[in-house]
């Protein structure tokens, strides 16, 4: 086996490639950019090198300078996790040059999967379902139209060396397909260099299911189950699992051949994904080879038992597969939801900044698994994609995973920066969901606008009310020993126009009792003392953790993705409360305030200027994107409150209207 090896990436996947490298007994490696200097993957590794500046096309993007670290520490392999480099077939081509291993599949395997067209080709040849469609580059638009009524609208537009949603437009009709070729030129000319579009016919009610293969030098190849990776977001992962709710055994058996054959047409060894599109009667169709480790493979790990980065170590050095299809079997049932430093309620802008405070969900009976490249006191830069962590939950059926998900979810407790915790705990909680009955459109369709205010409203406020009553009690009293007492207290939740519950609460030796005037009792047992930041408590039989942030007027409480102000006075004081007056936060309607932290690139207005509705007024650069600022309607600047060049933080004025 290796002796040492180099991780040619950042963040958790490189955590989690060190972690089973050092269980294996092989010294690692890190490589990091001036931004990563302190970062976890660094501090977890052996050695690490400095390999340039924080733009990733300036570090880890640059192949010399990996190949380089390699020779300076003596690693004699390479793990590329996913992203990056991890399917470049020149990184590959380099690293063979130098006598270097790259845990990962031969160049031929990542050259012939790398391209959409070549791919569906050598698909069809290996007798794998594909997407009806045209493979031939298109670059006329009246060629696409044609190409478009023969397979029937609506199609897809596709880059062929897109990813990540890049380089797709669907169309409906003519026009968009006149429009969408151009687009789709113009963006995969832009983000890869490569301007070949494809159309094929667009699934309706499609399904994003994925096959987890595995093979080895000596032509063994099988595939580990699937994945169900439909809860997306601008093609972008959210939510996945293992197995999927849709599939039944002949669907699966049939997927997995499929993938199992199209990777031996290409020589394929190492783990890679054949993601399918399934539509709504279980008909699948091959859209693309992955040739790396996914970051969904957490799930597959769980269900099958199986280490795929350990394997993928083993069969790189030349090892036969220790198992064979017959061997794999499915256990349980896995979830994994993809935590980001994002802002849902605001259009799911993205967020920079510290994690002042970040404590992960505590570990229970192994049914919880958090993989992260970071900790408490980071910094979530603009550098990079702005996933913090990837949090797993496992269980014996469906049910028990996405209710050990959200308990998890609440469990995370993270302060400094936005983020997407209370979506997931919505998209988790939802019924449709919960039934198994996702598309990708799933979150397109159900949070068109992301997070909204009624969205955040919560759902059981007595629970909050019985909580933000016994914090209030035991903040006042807080002689645990003394444990024992009454009191009666008025609680109310919400800001303007709050609701009211009347309640008294029991303190107890083993348990509170809280009782409402309607006649309710919760019998509630916790151990929480003052300043502690989460209320974990047993409501009822059920485990429920109620997040706090003290206010000076009570306490914000958070709680399955929903958040209320809850102010708790003693019974007695209540009329006083009723009559204190709302005050309502200050009107920024006539402010363009910045909605995230950023850099300011350009301020495109200046004062005493009119400006149209829709006219650009500023762009904010934040996680390597331009975002621009339009005007909301028609107005005349009056002052300007910050200059490119300025880092902004969230709602700082830019711009001042009359």
């Amino acid at each position: 086996m290796f002796s040492k090896i180099l991780i040619a990436n950042r963040g958790e996947i490189a955590c989690r490639v060190i972690k089973t490298a050092k269980a294996m007994g092989i010294k690692t490696v890190a490589v990091y950019s001036e931004a990563d200097a302190d970062a976890l993957h660094v501090e977890m590794a052996d050695e690490a090198v400095a390999v340039g500046p924080a733009a990733s096309a300036e570090s880890y993007l640059v192949i010399d300078k990996i190949v380089e670290a390699c020779k300076q520490t003596g690693a004699e392999a390479v793990h590329p996790g996913y992203g990056f480099l991890s399917e470049n077939a020149a990184f590959a081509t380099a690293l063979d040059k130098a006598g270097i291993a790259f845990i990962g599949p031969p160049v031929g395997a990542i050259k012939a999967m790398g391209d959409k067209i070549e791919s569906k080709k050598l698909a069809q040849e290996a007798g794998v379902n594909t997407v009806p469609g045209h493979l031939e580059a298109i670059s006329d638009p009246e060629e696409a139209v044609k190409i478009a009524n023969g397979i029937g609208y609506p199609v897809m537009l596709k880059a062929s060396a897109g990813g990540g949603g890049k380089g797709m437009r669907l169309a409906w009709n003519d026009d968009e397909a006149r429009e969408g070729l151009v687009s789709a030129m113009n963006e995969g000319r832009s983000s890869f260099g490569d301007d070949r579009v494809f159309i094929e016919k667009f699934i309706q009610e499609p399904r994003h299911i994925e096959i987890q293969v595995l093979g080895d030098k000596h032509g063994n190849v099988v595939y580990l189950g699937e994945r169900e990776c439909s809860i997306q977001r601008r093609h972008q992962k959210v939510l996945e699992e293992a197995p999927s709710p849709f599939l039944d055994e002949a669907t699966r058996k049939a997927m997995g051949e499929q993938a199992v054959a199209l990777a031996k047409e290409v020589d394929y060894c190492s783990a890679g994904t054949v993601e399918f599109i399934v539509d709504k009667d279980r008909n699948f169709y091959f859209l693309e080879m992955n040739t790396r480790l996914q970051v969904e493979h957490p799930v597959t790990e769980l269900v099958t038992g199986l280490d795929l980065v350990e394997l993928m170590l083993r069969v790189a050095y030349g090892e036969k597969l220790p198992l064979t299809q017959d061997d794999v079997k499915l256990t349980g049932w896995a979830l994994e939801a993809r935590f980001y430093a994002e802002d849902p309620e605001r259009g799911f802008l993205p967020s920079t900044g510290r994690l002042v405070r970040y404590s992960p969900p505590r570990e229970r009976d192994g049914r919880v698994r958090v993989d992260t490249g970071v900790r408490e006191g980071a910094e979530i830069s603009m550098f990079y994609d702005p996933m913090i962590a990837k949090l797993v939950t496992y269980g014996e059926d469906r049910n028990a995973a996405i209710d050990t998900m959200r308990e998890a979810l609440d469990d995370y407790y993270v302060r400094g920066l936005n983020h997407n915790l209370a979506f997931l705990s919505h998209l988790v909680a939802h019924p449709r969901f919960r039934d198994g009955r996702m598309t990708t459109n799933f979150i397109a369709e159900e949070y068109p606008e992301g997070l909204t205010p009624e969205h955040m409203l919560p759902t059981d406020p007595k629970l909050l009310a019985a909580a933000g009553a016994i914090i209030e009690f035991c903040s006042v009293n807080r002689d645990k020993a003394a444990r024992g007492g009454s009191m009666a207290y008025s609680v109310f939740i919400g800001e303007e126009d709050p609701a009211e519950l009347s309640l008294t609460v029991e303190i107890g030796r083993d348990a509170d009792t809280v009782t409402f005037d309607d006649g309710d009792t919760l019998e509630i047992k916790s151990d929480w003392t003052a300043g502690m930041p989460l209320f974990e408590a047993t409501v009822g039989g059920r485990v429920a953790i109620v997040q706090i942030d003290p206010t000076d007027s009570g306490y914000v409480l958070s709680h399955a993705g929903t958040r209320a102000l809850v102010r708790v006075v003693e019974a007695r004081l209540a009329g006083l409360q009723r009559l204190m007056p709302y005050k309502p936060p200050p009107d920024m309607s006539k402010f363009l305030l910045s909605p995230m932290p950023g850099l300011l690139v350009r301020v495109s207005v200046e004062e005493g200027q009119t400006v149209k509705a829709g006219e650009e007024l500023a762009v904010v650069e934040a996680m390597k994107m331009e975002n621009v600022m339009r005007a909301v309607s028609d107005g005349v600047v009056a002052a300007l409150h910050a200059a490119p060049g300025d880092s902004l933080a969230v709602d700082q004025k830019i711009v001042e209207f009359e």
